[in-house]
């Protein structure tokens, strides 16, 4: 199942991290999320609920707020949103167009690495 995400890494930047909007594949138990590459498992972390597999980084990973406000009211910083998805995202928020002020529009490759981390997690 894929759905659109808010995606931020807090290892080392606290509410500050870079961070995401796009497409990511769960798991059927929903304790995986694949996104651009990478693969997280559910975590009780300091700062973050999910853990990058490969690299232990911590992020904090949850559904887009109809409000807008997906960022930390603490932290700052722009976001990068898939621009594949930017339709979809603005009929969750029921704005009109991407604020160019909060965001960052790229192509956000969707890449799962579903395949590679099942070897890695079975080796």
């Amino acid at each position: 199942m894929t759905e659109i995400r808010y995606i931020e890494l807090k290892t080392g930047f606290s509410d500050n991290g870079p961070a995401w909007i796009g497409k990511v594949k769960i798991s059927r138990s929903g304790n995986t999320v694949y996104f651009n590459d990478h693969a997280f498992k559910k975590w009780n972390g300091c700062s973050g609920n999910f853990i990058d597999i490969e690299s232990d980084d911590e992020y904090w990973i949850s559904g887009v707020k109809k409000d807008g406000s997906d960022r930390h009211w603490a932290g700052n910083g722009k976001i990068i949103i898939d621009e594949k998805i930017i339709p979809e995202y603005l009929e969750i928020t029921g704005e009109k167009e991407i604020n160019k002020a909060k965001f960052i529009v790229k192509n956000i490759d969707d890449v799962f690495p579903v395949e590679r981390i099942n070897k890695l997690l079975n080796s």
